[in-house]
């Protein structure tokens, strides 16, 4: 490449860097704005969300876009990330505002795992002092030790978010000691401690139990679900439910069966398709590198969540395989499935395929409804 051809690009690359630079210090103003407007909706008691705003945040920007000759469909990928930015700052800001906790403290078992994590800072932003029981240490806890054994269990508030297999015995231990605070644990699964949420509230303590349905690097709760069984305390759960009215948490009440029959299916069966997925491809003799080069957008896509899948933690995974009463019927279920798709391609059964087709179009299309 010639000189002049070289500074020139160096010229336009500058240039751009100065573009992207004024972008992101727009994004930062926009941010504070956003803060501004989340102190006066919480002044006049408004909802932190609003969805006609949003629209009419998008419709505004499609139409800019278009005044400057871009695209629709950029301006709504740019400003959705913002609109999401602009409301975990909002939500943030309105739980450190109710400040819940108001000086209460809460121990969190298992506080140096993720979600033990994630309560930790989320308790901590509503005022709590938080106290973590964890061999592996949680950063900025100044209480902490690594048994809950060995600490007080005096707390107006204990967490226990351990491993299922750990989390049965570990709330019948608690029952013999009688914590005088709510109690609540937050494992995947429900049927693996029934007996030790029976023990706890038999021993009169203020027991419930929470999944939420979300992972450790969540800050926007709009939209997401925490799942609320209620043991046999509905006070407890009530109280459970209250930690979270500051948020934009989508709230669900169902019993101890029916919370993991359901999620056989929502965690259990997902899980399961993308480990089938990764495992098919792993034994295809086929390279990844080759398979990339002809990708389509569904291959991708699928190859996306099975990735994510593969991350995760396969104790965790296995466990919610495993453990779950009901665990075998998804399983049986995508067996059965993945049957019939093979038994009406290898039969040339054109019409039995598209009814598969057609029925999980009116399925998925009533779901969406």
């Amino acid at each position: 490449m010639e000189p002049s051809m070289e500074a020139d690009l160096a010229r336009l690359r500058d240039a751009l860097g100065g573009v992207d630079r004024k972008i992101l210090e727009l994004a930062a103003e926009r941010l504070r704005l956003a803060a501004e407007i989340g102190r006066a909706k919480r002044r006049s008691g408004l909802p932190t969300r609003d969805w006609a705003q949003e629209r009419q945040v998008l419709e505004r920007g499609e139409t800019s876009a278009a005044e400057v000759g871009l695209s629709p469909d950029l301006a709504r990928r740019l400003l959705l990330p913002l609109i999401d930015s602009s409301l975990t700052v909002q939500e943030r800001d309105r739980v450190t505002a109710a400040g819940a906790g108001d000086g209460r403290r809460a121990l969190v078992v298992g506080g140096g795992g993720l979600m033990g994590g994630w309560f930790v800072r989320f308790l901590a932003a509503q005022g709590f002092a938080v106290a973590v029981a964890d061999p592996v240490p949680a950063p900025g806890v100044e209480a902490q030790w690594p048994d809950w054994r060995d600490g007080p269990l005096d707390q107006e508030l204990v967490v226990v978010a351990t491993p299922v297999s750990r989390t049965g015995p570990l709330l019948a231990e608690l029952a013999e000691r009688r914590p005088p605070g709510l109690v609540f644990d937050i494992a995947s699964l429900k049927t693996p401690l029934r007996a030790g949420l029976a023990a706890l509230v038999a021993a009169g303590v203020r027991a419930t139990s929470l999944h939420p349905m979300f992972g450790p690097d969540t800050e926007l709760l709009s939209g997401r679900h925490v799942v609320f069984v209620d043991a046999g305390h509905a006070a407890a759960t009530a109280a459970a439910r209250e930690l979270f009215a500051s948020t934009m948490v989508v709230p669900v009440e169902m019993g101890l069966d029916e919370h993991d029959r359901v999620i056989a299916y929502v965690l259990g069966l997902a899980h399961a398709v993308s480990i089938a997925f990764f495992t098919a491809l792993g034994e295809s003799g086929e390279s990844a590198p080759r398979l990339a080069e002809v990708s389509s957008t569904t291959f991708e896509r699928q190859l996306q969540v099975s990735r994510r899948v593969a991350e995760e933690n396969p104790h965790l995974y296995f466990e919610i395989q495993r453990l779950n009463d009901y665990g075998t019927e998804s399983l049986s279920a995508l067996l059965l499935a993945i049957e019939r798709l093979r038994s009406v391609v290898r039969a040339g059964d054109e019409e039995g395929f598209v009814r598969l087709m057609e029925r999980g179009r009116d399925y998925l299309g009533r779901w969406a409804g």
